[in-house]
């Protein structure tokens, strides 16, 4: 088993859906992230989805767009993005870490190169916003060969002709974004979620996780119940953005809430 695997299996065996935390890498500094890390594991994360700085994340609301400007601004570099996965996997050996990102930074040196080396640096899975399963060849094969996972996204907008096209070739777990947007900027019925999970649970056996708007307790706790997973990134880069490299004493506490909530949130479903 992967340690993505084991993540979620874990989590399923405790009755519960995984949580899996965002950030941005570099920000507000690449010195500063590694701290940044570390609260996420103490508030009870279960994977963690390390963003890498780009000049267009054009998936992203306008919180974690703020976010690859402050990194960018900090100069930071996939050299230090590499670094910082591979001291994380030094003192976190059993949590996932995901590179989430687009395409240019991953591409620019090979896909290859980015493959080997973020398979060096103990990471475990990627997530590319914008290769769809279509040019699935501009970087999957390298992925694979590495020994990483290939987390794909499905929206609400994937309709049954085009999800076999998702899944072939994903691995890891398949993210679901919840809403038509952008992150950060709404949050869907759960009603939506629901019958979404259940339509990707009647065709893969990979794991559910959701996310994009999921900011409270109670909203985590709400997917939590039908869902593998529950992803929430705006709003810890929102802490981020306030605190600085403070800000891992706001984040421990804030992850935590949602940790207890995942916890007892099928128990009351």
């Amino acid at each position: 088993m992967t340690r993505l695997s084991t993540a979620f299996a874990s989590a399923n065996a405790a009755g519960r859906a995984a949580l899996v935390a965002f950030v941005t890498a570099g920000d507000p500094t690449p010195a500063a992230t590694p701290a940044i890390l570390d609260a996420l594991v103490a508030g009870g994360a279960d994977v963690i989805e390390l963003g890498m700085p780009f000049t267009d994340p054009m998936a992203d609301g306008p919180a974690i767009q703020a976010a690859n400007l402050r990194s960018l601004a900090a100069r930071t570099t996939t050299a230090d993005i590499l670094a910082i996965a591979k001291e994380f996997r030094a003192r976190h050996p059993a949590v996932p870490l995901i590179l989430m990102g687009y395409a240019n930074p991953m591409l620019r040196r090979g896909p290859g190169w980015f493959a080997g080396q973020a398979a060096a640096a103990g990471v475990d899975g990627v997530i590319c916003v914008d290769v769809p399963p279509e040019e699935d060849d501009a970087l999957g094969p390298a992925l694979r060969e590495a020994g990483l996972d290939l987390i794909r996204l499905a929206t609400p907008t994937t309709d049954v002709a085009r999800l076999p096209a998702v899944l072939d070739g994903a691995s890891g777990f398949i993210y679901y974004v919840s809403v038509a947007g952008i992150t950060g900027s709404q949050q869907a019925a759960q009603g939506s979620i629901d019958d979404a999970v259940a339509r990707l649970k009647a065709s893969t056996d990979l794991p559910i996780a959701v996310g994009f708007g999921v900011r409270t307790p109670d909203q985590a706790a709400q997917i939590g119940r039908v869902a593998d997973g529950v992803v929430v990134g705006s709003a810890i880069v929102e802490l981020v953005g306030q605190h600085g490299a403070a800000a891992p004493a706001a984040v421990i506490p804030y992850i935590r809430s949602l940790a207890e909530a995942l916890a007892t949130a099928r128990t009351f479903a």
